[in-house]
């Protein structure tokens, strides 16, 4: 995900609305694809290598499209800061976090982001909170409780479960930040030309964990391995971004934001279809309180 300012139309499209599903779509099966690629590579040699993909065709298109590459002068302070919080530590953070969690539960951790910026958006936007979003705070929660509470004998306890829990909400929590700061200082560039800029920048710390810290073994990956990389650079990295800013341009935000929480719902049932993820009522509950939480917190007023 990455942060931008762009044109709402006023009306629905029957093409922005194709646009925003594509888009959920490529996100939400992108997470049992990473929790299954982090079985056979360190994470950040996961999110290096598509990254790479991603930015390469963010790229093209923003020059196939002639978009001004230059970010204007004085904001490029706010490109690396946007760049280190809604890439570097969005992608660091929530991978790693599939090192302790199943794809399905960091999958709903992560995207509990809107809460965090409801709450941010206090301090730093003067955004007061309503009851509204105070009731979407105790639903994120709870549903957060229960995703993590001890559940049937065999199960992982919160002491083992417990890093990954800190990294998935920290992640969410930076790419808020990032979301609220870019509303309130954002970078004046065309949409795509700015998902580059940012994914190049913030890719380049993960670049340096790669080589420093890791020693990935990429001839001993399977065609399926390849395949799930690809996919994560191609589609999740890359083209999901340009599909999400066109439905933007297309959709109310109202409408945009709603059609958004399909992707963690997409990744719940992705990682259940595809990894064996349980889900039974602590996931079902736990997915609903907390898109419900998401939900006011971004709606109510």
């Amino acid at each position: 995900m990455a942060t931008s300012t762009v044109s709402r139309a006023p009306g629905v499209s029957i093409q922005g609305l194709g646009f925003l599903v594509a888009t959920s779509l490529m996100w939400g099966f992108n997470w049992p694809l990473v929790k299954h690629l982090v079985g056979v590579l360190p994470p950040f040699s996961v999110r290096a290598a598509s990254g790479l993909i991603g930015t390469a065709i963010v790229l093209a298109i923003a020059l196939a499209r002639r978009e001004s590459l230059m970010p204007p002068r004085g904001q490029w302070g706010r490109l690396c800061l946007a760049a280190a919080l809604n890439v570097t530590a969005w992608m660091a953070l929530t991978t790693l976090s599939l090192l302790w969690l199943r794809a399905s539960e960091t999958t709903i951790l992560a995207y509990t982001l809107p809460i965090w910026a409801a709450i941010l958006a206090w301090p730093l936007l003067g955004e007061r909170p309503t009851l509204g979003r105070g009731v979407g705070l105790v639903l994120g929660l709870s549903g957060i409780a229960l995703l993590v509470a001890h559940g049937t004998p065999g199960e992982e306890d919160l002491a083992e479960k417990l890093p990954g829990v800190a990294f998935a909400l920290a992640g969410s929590m930076l790419f808020a930040l990032g979301t609220v700061l870019a509303k309130r200082a954002p970078v004046a560039m065309p949409p795509t030309a700015l998902v580059a800029w940012q994914t190049g920048l913030g890719l380049l710390p993960l670049l340096l964990f790669w080589q420093l810290l890791e020693q990935p073994d990429f001839a001993a990956l399977g065609a399926l391995d390849w395949a799930a990389l690809a996919y994560g650079g191609a589609l999740a990295f890359g083209l999901a971004y340009v599909a999400w800013f066109a439905a933007l341009r297309r959709l109310p935000a109202s409408v945009a934001t709603i059609g958004s929480l399909l992707a963690p719902v997409i990744g719940v049932l992705a990682s259940v279809a595809m990894l064996g993820d349980p889900f039974g009522l602590r996931e079902i509950g736990a997915l609903a309180l907390t898109l419900g939480g998401v939900a006011l917190a971004t709606f109510a007023r």
